[in-house]
């Protein structure tokens, strides 16, 4: 075993369920594009994409992912 493979194996990562896929709208815009925020295993490792409404409901149901709520009803929980 070398160095690498041992830090590898001393360090405890959190457990990721890669088919657990989350979606949270940030912003509905005036143009009919949805800003949101997707993830794959954590739902706090994020990446932002924007698309139109009709493309972002094909999208959460091709990806089967969750809809989390806002950020300020989620910190209100």
């Amino acid at each position: 075993m070398n160095q690498s493979t041992s830090l590898a194996a001393a360090i405890e990562l959190p457990q990721c369920d890669l088919t657990r896929r989350s979606v949270r709208v940030n912003r509905l815009r005036s143009n009919g594009f949805v800003e949101f925020e997707f993830s794959v295993g954590w739902p706090e490792l994020v990446v932002e994409l924007m698309m139109t409404e009709r493309d972002f409901h094909a999208f959460c149901t091709r990806q089967n992912a969750t809809v989390l709520p806002p950020h300020s009803e989620a910190a209100a929980q």
